[in-house]
């Protein structure tokens, strides 16, 4: 890939990896960096990304890895760094209607709920796809995106639920 076609892609995709990043994050700028390194990443390999079939799928991939393994390091360090203290709790007063109600439920719950909704949903993958790039069977990407449903309707229950025959169109193509 030449320089000037890494510019493109950046102009083109850097936006919707970071949306997309954010949404698995619900933090704004560790989204933006992880899309930076992921972009210096394709810099930095011989050739670029033209040996890569969706340049935009190995960089929203190497994105979350980045994330992942920034999230497996700061649990790391805050198991040792707390081992011999105790841990104070601080209560959050409950959210206010300023506050963003799905980013909020999105951070409520587990990862790899939240994972595959963001590729679903945000990133607009097909269910196999999903599965390819998580390295699991179909199956538990439909699991997954079944529980996560239901765990965000459970954040989410002040908002009627879509009916009619849109829904069930958009439902089916997803898979």
């Amino acid at each position: 890939m030449r320089d000037g076609a890494l510019g493109e892609l950046y102009s083109a995709c850097y936006r919707r990896l970071v949306t997309q990043v954010y949404a698995f994050t619900t933090d704004l700028t560790e989204a933006q960096d992880a899309v930076q390194e992921a972009f210096a990443r394709a810099v930095a390999r011989p050739g670029a990304l033209a040996d890569v079939a969706n340049p935009e799928a190995w960089l929203r991939t190497v994105a979350l890895n980045v994330v992942r393994r920034r999230w497996r390091r700061r649990r790391l360090l805050d198991t040792i760094l707390l081992r011999d203290r105790p841990v104070a709790r601080v209560v959050e007063p409950p959210p206010g209607p300023e506050r963003a109600d799905v980013r909020d439920a999105l951070a409520a719950i587990p990862g790899p709920f939240r994972e595959v909704v963001v590729l679903h949903y945000f990133a607009d993958l097909p269910v196999d796809e999903i599965a390819a790039l998580l390295g699991v069977p179909p199956g538990t990407v439909k699991s997954r995106l079944s529980r996560a449903r239901t765990a965000l309707a459970a954040h989410l229950g002040d908002y009627p639920e879509p009916t009619g025959p849109a829904r069930t169109a958009k439902e089916a193509s997803r898979g």
